[in-house]
Parts: C-alpha cells; sequence; structure tokens
C-alpha cells in the first residue's frame, strides 16, 4: 500500500502498515501490524512532534548521497514513500528491505551531525540517507510508544504543613513580588540609572518581615528558593521567613535541596531537650546534620546536657566530626567545660587540640591560660634603665611539647620566623588581664603606648589585637584603636584595616558608628569600607551626615562617582531613610570645574538620584510591613 504526501514532514505519520517484531516485556512476542491511523490517533500531539522536528533538521539541510541496498535480518518493514519535490518514485513494500535496528540515539546522533557526515546505519536502495533516516525515526517513534509501560501508582505526597504566623499585608506581599522578580543584581553606585536595585534591598526586606513575624505568601515560596539558591548570603533570612512549607518543597524538587542542609536537622523536628529517650536515640542513630543540629540546639538551651551527650561518644567519632561537634560549644562556653576541653588537648588530630586551645583562650581563668600567661610573661618587661620605660621582648627559642599540647603550632608559615611566630601565638592566648599587673600596673592605653625595643613592636600590638577580639575586651580594643584621628588613618596597635574593623566590632553599637564617623571625618572615604561594614543598619545620625559630607566634598573634587561605588552601595542600603530630605540639594547636577572628569557633575547627579530613589523605597517597605491589612485583602 502507498501513501503520497505534499510536505516531507509528513513522512513521519504517512505510513501503513507496519511490521514491527515485539521489542519489549510487555508486547506479545509474534509481528503485530499497527495502523498508522490508529497508532497516530492514540499517541498526543507534544510526544509526535518532537522526534519528527528533532531528525527533520538533517533532511532540511542535507541531500545525502544514496544508500546502498542492504540485507534484512528481521521481519520486512513496508513503508509508505510520498513524493517529494526533485525526490525519489516511491518504494513499493517489499522492494528493498531496512531493519532500521538502529537506537534511537543513533538517530539522533545522525540527525545533528547531518547524513552526510554520519550516513544512517541502514538504508533502502535508491533512496536518498536524509529519508531513510526520517523514515527509520517514523518507525522508530511509534515503537517507543507502543512500548510505554504505565507507570507505578505513586503514593500521593503529604500535605504541606501549616505555618501558624500572621499574613503579611497585601501591600508588603505585592512589595516581595516585584523584589523576587527583579533578578539583575547590580553593582551598587557602579550602576548607570537612577533606579534602586530591588534584589540587593531584598536582604533588608527579609530582615524585617521577619522581625514582624510574617509568614511568607506560598504563591512566593518557589521564586523565594530560588532567590536562596542563587545567593548564599540569602539563605538564612529566607529560609526562615519561608517557613516550614520551604522545607516540605525541597524535598520535592532537586534544585531545592540546599534548603534541607541549611536547616537543622535537614528540616526534621528536633526532640525536646526533656526527652531524654529520644534524644538519646537521635544521638545513636541520627544523620550527622542531625546530630549536629540536636548539639547545636541543646547547648543553646541546656550546655551542660549538651556537653555530656558529646563526651559519651567522644572516643569513637571521627576525627572531622569532633572538630565540627567542638565547635558547637563556643555558644555558652564557661568554665564547666574546661575540664573536657583540657581532654580535647590530648586529641591525636591537631586540628581538635588547636581549637580546645583556642577554647580555653577564652576562658581567662583556665589552666591552659596560665601556663600560656606564664610563658608569655617570660618573653615580654618593661626596662627602665633608660629616659624613660619602654618594653623588651625576648622571643621564645623553641617551641618545646609542652607548647605544642597547648596550641602552638610549632611550624610558621611562609615568610615568617620561628620565634616571632611562636611569640604571637603566645601572647594572643595570654589573658588581657595580665599585663596591667605585669607591666608596672598601667593601664591598656599606657600599655600601648610605650616604646617597644628591637622591632617588636607591630609583632607585639598584633597579637594583643586578636586577643581583644578572641576576649571581646573593650577596653583593650579602645587603647589598641586610637584616636579615629590617628595620622595615617592608624592606631597605635592596629596594623591594618581588617585588624580595625575587628576591634571595633568589639564595641557597643553607638560607639562604634562614633569612631567610623571621626575617621571618616578625618580620613575620608577612601579606606572607610570595611569599617562602615562592620556599623550597625541603619547606620547613626552621626555616621550618615559624616558619609553623606564625604560624598558631597569627592562630587566638588570632580572625580566620577565610581570610585565610590562600593560606599554608595553601602549608603543605599544603610543609610537611614530619614536623611533623603538632606539629599535634595544633591540632585541637580553642578556646575563643573575646569579640572573637573568630562561629565562627572552629571554622573553624581544620577548616583545621588538612585541614592535618594532607594532610600524612599526602603521608608514605603518599611511602613507597608508595619500595616495590618485582612487576610487576602
Amino acid at each position: 500500500m502507498y501513501g503520497t504526501s505534499t510536505a516531507p514532514a509528513d513522512r513521519t505519520t504517512a505510513m501503513s502498515g507496519i511490521p514491527t517484531r515485539a521489542s519489549n516485556s510487555n508486547t506479545a512476542t509474534n509481528d503485530t501490524s499497527i495502523p498508522t491511523a490508529q497508532a497516530d490517533a492514540a499517541a498526543s500531539p507534544d510526544s509526535s512532534a518532537a522526534p519528527a522536528n528533532a531528525i527533520s533538521t538533517a533532511r532540511d539541510r542535507q541531500a545525502g548521497p544514496t544508500a546502498g541496498p542492504t540485507t534484512s535480518t528481521e521481519a520486512p518493514v513496508s513503508l509508505a514513500c510520498g513524493n517529494t519535490a526533485g525526490g525519489p518514485a516511491p518504494v513499493a513494500a517489499g522492494s528493498g528491505g531496512a531493519p532500521f535496528s538502529s537506537s534511537w540515539e543513533d538517530l539522533v546522533t545522525a540527525a545533528l551531525l547531518g547524513t552526510d557526515r554520519r550516513p544512517p546505519a541502514v538504508a533502502l536502495s535508491g533512496r536518498e540517507a536524509p529519508v531513510v533516516l526520517l523514515d527509520a525515526a517514523a518507525v522508530a517513534t511509534v515503537r517507543r510508544r507502543a512500548g510505554l509501560r504505565p507507570a507505578r501508582v505513586a503514593r500521593r505526597p503529604e500535605r504541606a504543613p501549616e505555618d501558624p504566623r500572621p499574613v503579611l499585608p497585601s501591600a508588603a506581599a505585592r512589595r516581595l513580588t516585584m523584589l523576587l522578580a527583579d533578578r539583575s543584581g547590580g553593582a551598587g553606585g557602579g550602576r548607570r540609572g537612577s533606579s534602586p536595585d530591588l534584589m540587593e534591598l531584598l536582604p533588608q526586606w527579609l530582615a524585617a518581615a521577619n522581625a514582624h513575624g510574617y509568614a511568607a505568601p506560598p504563591q512566593t515560596l518557589p521564586a523565594l528558593l530560588d532567590a536562596a539558591r542563587g545567593r548564599t548570603d540569602l539563605r538564612p533570612a529566607a529560609l526562615a521567613f519561608a517557613g516550614p512549607r520551604a522545607l516540605w518543597l525541597a524535598r520535592l524538587n532537586a534544585d531545592w535541596r540546599f534548603a534541607l542542609r541549611s536547616a537543622p536537622g535537614g528540616g526534621a523536628a528536633l526532640p525536646d531537650a526533656e526527652d531524654g529517650e529520644a534524644v538519646q536515640r537521635l544521638w545513636q542513630e541520627g544523620l550527622f546534620a542531625e546530630r549536629v543540629a540536636l548539639l547545636a540546639a541543646l547547648r543553646a538551651r541546656t550546655p551542660a546536657l549538651a556537653r555530656e551527650l558529646l563526651a559519651a561518644t567522644w572516643a569513637t567519632e571521627r576525627a572531622e566530626d569532633r572538630l565540627m561537634f567542638l565547635d558547637s560549644l563556643r555558644t555558652g562556653l564557661s568554665p564547666e567545660d574546661e575540664p573536657f576541653l583540657e581532654q580535647a588537648l590530648g586529641d591525636r588530630s591537631r586540628n581538635v587540640r588547636a581549637t580546645a586551645a583556642e577554647l580555653l583562650s577564652a576562658l581567662p581563668g583556665s589552666a591552659l591560660a596560665g601556663r600560656m600567661a606564664a610563658r608569655a610573661a617570660a618573653c615580654v618587661a618593661v626596662d627602665r634603665t633608660g629616659n624613660s620605660p619602654t618594653i623588651t621582648v625576648e622571643a621564645p627559642h623553641e617551641c618545646d611539647p609542652g607548647m605544642e599540647r597547648d596550641g602552638v603550632a610549632a611550624k610558621p608559615p611562609t615568610g615568617r620566623g620561628e620565634r616571632s611566630w611562636w611569640l604571637g601565638q603566645l601572647v594572643e592566648a595570654t589573658p588581657l588581664g595580665t599585663w596591667p599587673a605585669r607591666l608596672g600596673g598601667r593601664t591598656p592605653r599606657q600599655i600601648v603606648a610605650l616604646p617597644v625595643t628591637d622591632g617588636w613592636q607591630g609583632e607585639l600590638h598584633a597579637a594583643w589585637c586578636r586577643a581583644a577580639v578572641r576576649q571581646q575586651d573593650a577596653e583593650w580594643s579602645r587603647a589598641l584603636l586610637g584616636a579615629p584621628s590617628a595620622p595615617e588613618a592608624g592606631g597605635p596597635g592596629a596594623v591594618s584595616l581588617a585588624e580595625r574593623a575587628k576591634l571595633l566590632a568589639t564595641l557597643e553599637a553607638g560607639e562604634r558608628a562614633d569612631w567610623v564617623a571621626g575617621f571618616i571625618a578625618t580620613h575620608g572615604l577612601s579606606e572607610a569600607f570595611q569599617l562602615l561594614g562592620v556599623c550597625a543598619v541603619p547606620w547613626s545620625a552621626p555616621l550618615g551626615r559624616a558619609v553623606v559630607d564625604a560624598l558631597n566634598i569627592a562630587r566638588d573634587a570632580g572625580s566620577y562617582p565610581w570610585s565610590f561605588s562600593g560606599v554608595m552601595g553601602l549608603a543605599e542600603r544603610c543609610l537611614d531613610p530619614a536623611e533623603a530630605a538632606r539629599l535634595d540639594g544633591l540632585l541637580a547636577i553642578p556646575d563643573e570645574r575646569e579640572d573637573a572628569s568630562p561629565g562627572a557633575g552629571g554622573y553624581w547627579a544620577e548616583a545621588f538620584q538612585r541614592l535618594v530613589s532607594t532610600l524612599r523605597l526602603r521608608a514605603a517597605m518599611a511602613t507597608e510591613l508595619s500595616a495590618t491589612s485582612p487576610p487576602g485583602v
């Protein structure tokens, strides 16, 4: 039987009487005739179009050579070969046999590469290779449809858990949709245009929504999870806002599995501390992530119970697990933890020993802190023989086994001398309260002001900086920071911006902001970016005024705003929205000086316009989150 066709693509559907061998376990073993009309009626349009379209590209762009005759080892296949423009005459059934035994992957490969480069495995006598390929695809398509097995009945997923938190106000819900839709991810003040960067405002919006205790609208959960997947800094706030339904969705979509890893215990409910049997069972039988989450939760509520739980299985834990478990003791660290940590000093893992020593050095009354204080005091003293007192330093000449047991690393990093490396570790682990008595009853500020002989000042002060950060000692931090107006933007002890930022983090938020404001007023914005990053949001009024004034000075200097893109981006996120009114005078394009960069005034006006627009948008966001509206309004 012959069929006719006026278009090449019709060849995949204009078939009849195709004897085919059973190719799977759920079809009969004898040859079966499948009328094409019935096969096409039974198949969906979507499933039939894809193979035909995928293969037809080869036929449209290739005019391959005519394949030679082949012999068939299977039942003969009758094809309906329609006439096409310039093509060969129809081939009667049985005039040339083709087994069409190539796999579907082989057919697709031949279509993608072209029949000139990858001729079909089989061909019919006197027919072009692209035509043969299409006919083979047509037969394979029917076979694939006929061989489909019904899927097993899957168990219906359980219902998503309820979220008992209050419904987000409608205006705030619309705002969230807008923030999630904007995925441009601009780069602060380096962006062009005056429109706010909505994606950069999303973390602040999430923090405010979590502070109000709202539940995420269900329809926003997929976009919220996608945003958190792309930005790890969003994950804690995004998952807290998304709530239990996000974990339910994450179990159904592999792209969102990060939510299960980020949630305590992989999203599983942790037993109550009062349920001793359940706690023991989870600790003994749970997965590693569940055990870490359990230990962290217990440490936050009942530190002693968490420590006892860890001590019971400590000897049988893997080294990498012991390190993670030990790190959880930072929460609620107290003198009661000292016996366990002293035991960990003898651990066979160097990383475990170092972590235990670090934790013990944060306890000023610990035995390790006393041993380190004795070693450091032998190295540092006051020399009163000169005209004025000075600090003398005699660094250790060796790292003995006792020092190594207490966490001192014997081998220095590349470029560091051994003695200075050992000295720094001893001073860093020594309680800061040791030094006033050791150095003549002086205050931290007086000690830091003393000269140090033989070029040891940088090493000694840097170690004191690390000790102040580790022990969270605000008095020593103030002494090492010095006055913000100190020359060369440096204090007496802080030798880098990173160290100054860490020291600032030990101060109260208000004091921190005042110090950075004074620093900016004296030194400008060129070195202020790291310092601004540790200030509380929104910035205090003095700090905000200092930043705006410094930006105004930079504008008047005639440079481009791109040099201050980082600070401008921080200002958009951290400046108090109430400061927007003060910026109205900076929106106009200023008169350019003769030595100014061409067009700089216009770029500054654009940057300030974006800053003002962002501040007003943040004010609107805060108003929307504070409003109350009936559900569904």
